[in-house]
């Protein structure tokens, strides 16, 4: 993990006299923030916690938890996936897009007057019991310090309220708050893209960062959510801030190349731990047509597994009516098609589940992509399968997006005989298990074949 900036006594007294801290509850005691802090593996390709076990981040994209929801129903959301097996609840804190400053369930606004100077005490107590309630159910909370249209609006209507100054004392601000949290991971961005032809805004998140990472405190991982179809890498290549890369495979295409994205993001140097934080949502309409149909579980279940697959750290889910929390008393965004409360218990919430128990049921953070076990090479859209082993070589799996037929090279595995499992990622179970001869190279036949029949082959 990279390393907290030295501290000038110029920075820290700009830290310590901007906001008067003496309401802040961060004794650890009132926290409860158990968790042990996230890191990054020796290798610089997965997440571990401080404490050496490997840390599969299982997201969850609930970028309107601060503002649209009361307590009780936040509880219920934490709850609802905690039992599904999420890790990461990604939220921000400063939301209202397209919207002029809007206040929570509370009456409450983030900043009065929209000044980042002047932040709400009564609005950050709400963001303060969310985290420790994370915490309580083991939940690390992804937060955006504010979404990105706040730096650079593009097509949104929200004012660009923030400049590197105000940034860094924001930063500052939040660092010094929340220094004695531990299930806290910084997220900057929100779905902007930081440089375009025209203008240069990367010196702001910078200086957010830098306010973030001033002030003594639990260390905290960083990264930055870009917008749809992109990566942090592409704006700062790998010499940026981050600590992890992120990416966007977004909701306008089906079968978006994502493992060509994880491969090229994974082996860049110095090397860094690669996630989709914004794959297509459940139940989100394609390329935001209707006419055009819908990402359901099927078409999402594809973009989480060949991510994974191909060498990324974990994985976000997201629902299209979760993030906004549609609900009645609101108009939907975007062609939102239920209530946030009955999208909780989609199949694709499930489904992302199922994927973190696989990983786990394997050490995951000793797996290398390897697509020269799969050996055909051409593959119809929508039918690429990818595949990964660990750096022992002693199992693989395939992932294949309708099942059926493929060859695959086993002789990585140096053992005579191979245990064959079959994984269902709609159900989460196994099947049709069998020893087997290793010839080398041979030919797998799955359970079943189809859209909506995707199979993983595990082999040890």
């Amino acid at each position: 993990m990279r390393k907290t900036t030295a501290l000038s006594i110029f920075s820290i007294l700009g830290c310590i006299l901007l906001w008067d801290t003496s309401s802040f509850r961060l004794l650890a005691q009132d926290n409860n923030t158990t968790l042990e802090p996230l890191t990054v593996s020796s290798d610089g390709h997965f997440l571990e916690t401080t404490k050496g076990e490997s840390f599969f981040w299982l997201g969850d994209t609930a970028w309107e938890l601060f503002n649209k929801l009361t307590k009780e129903e936040i509880l219920e959301y934490l709850d609802n996936r905690k039992a599904k097996g999420f890790n990461v609840i990604q939220a921000v804190i400063f939301a209202n897009t397209d919207k002029p400053m809007v206040p929570n369930r509370y009456g409450q606004v983030p900043f009065f007057s929209s000044d980042p100077d002047r932040p709400n005490e009564r609005y950050f107590e709400l963001v303060d019991w969310t985290i420790k309630e994370a915490a309580k159910r083991r939940i690390y909370m992804g937060l955006l310090p504010t979404w990105g249209d706040k730096v650079l609006k593009n097509w949104s209507t929200a004012e660009e309220i923030f400049n590197q100054q105000n940034a860094y004392r924001y930063g500052c601000y939040l660092a010094k708050r929340y220094a004695d949290y531990s299930n806290i991971i910084w997220i900057l961005g929100g779905d902007r893209p930081p440089l375009t032809d025209s203008v240069d805004k990367r010196p702001i998140w910078e200086k957010m960062l830098l306010g973030l990472r001033e002030y003594p405190s639990i260390a905290k991982l960083a990264t930055y959510h870009p917008w749809g179809e992109s990566s942090s890498s592409d704006f700062w290549g790998n010499d940026g801030p981050w600590d992890l890369n992120m990416m966007q495979s977004g909701h306008a295409r089906e079968d978006l190349e994502v493992w060509e994205w994880t491969e090229r993001d994974f082996n860049k140097k110095p090397y860094r731990p690669i996630l989709d934080g914004e794959p297509s949502y459940e139940d989100h309409p394609i390329n935001w047509q209707a006419s055009k149909g819908y990402f359901r579980d099927w078409e999402v279940r594809k973009q989480l597994y060949r991510s994974v697959f191909s060498g990324a750290c974990g994985v976000t889910y997201g629902h299209h009516s979760i993030w906004q929390f549609y609900s009645p008393d609101q108009a939907p965004i975007a062609g939102a098609d239920r209530f946030w409360k009955e999208a909780m218990d989609r199949p694709g919430a499930f489904q992302a589940g199922y994927l973190k128990k696989l990983i786990l049921s394997k050490d995951a953070g000793n797996r290398i992509a390897d697509p020269s076990i799969i050996l055909e090479k051409e593959f119809k859209e929508g039918e690429h399968p990818v595949a990964f082993r660990d750096t022992l070589s002693t199992y693989l799996m395939v992932y294949l997006p309708i099942g059926g037929q493929i060859n695959l090279r086993t002789n990585q595995i140096k053992k005579n005989n191979l245990r064959v499992t079959w994984f269902s990622p709609g159900t989460g179970k196994r099947t049709k298990i069998e020893q087997i001869v290793n010839k080398g190279c041979q030919r797998f036949q799955a359970p079943g074949s189809g859209q909506g029949k995707d199979w993983v082959l595990l082999l040890e």
